[in-house]
């Protein structure tokens, strides 16, 4: 359970990272497309780098971010495989780091970031008009969605699979 929790620690702070690279240092507006449609209509592209070298700083920490989820997801995997896990034990694994990530997803970036500190209108001030007024991120059904049905239909997929190949 301390390395499942570890994990969690981590896929968290590797999500963290993907998004202040993408948002500080990279800021390419492909990446907001899960925005919503008005904030999407409102972004400008930006041609100049924050600073000389930005990009390639954002560049490489989206790199490190993946290669963390994917070291998340192999060692959840080979420690499970090793310790001979069941289906229900994969299960609860892959169930747990989802549902602490988008429970910290929907406090962290949807309500604090977006919402209360207003960082992504910080980078992309063209958006402020877009969330003024809000008390909550935007897409809280698509949310709540992915939390109660998604995930754990994918942690049980994952956990068939896992359980299948040992």
């Amino acid at each position: 359970m301390l390395l499942t929790v570890f994990l969690t620690v981590v896929f968290c702070a590797a999500i963290t990272l993907m998004l202040l690279s993408a948002v500080t240092f990279i800021q390419d507006i492909r990446f907001f497309s899960s925005a919503p449609k008005e904030a999407q209509a409102v972004l400008r592209p930006r041609e100049q780098e924050l600073f000389c070298g930005a990009r390639a700083i954002g560049w490489t920490l989206m790199a490190f971010s993946l290669l963390m989820i994917l070291g998340v997801g192999v060692v959840a995997i080979w420690d499970g495989a090793r310790s001979g896990y069941t289906f229900w034990q994969y299960f609860l694994r892959f169930v747990f780091i989802f549902t602490v990530y988008k429970l910290y997803d929907m406090t962290f970036f949807d309500w604090y970031l977006l919402c209360r500190a207003r960082f992504f209108q910080y980078y992309f001030p063209e958006t402020a008009s877009v969330y003024n007024g809000r008390r909550y991120g935007y897409n809280i059904k698509s949310q709540l969605l992915k939390l109660l049905v998604i995930f754990p239909a994918a942690s049980a997929l994952a956990a068939w699979i896992c359980t299948l190949a040992q």
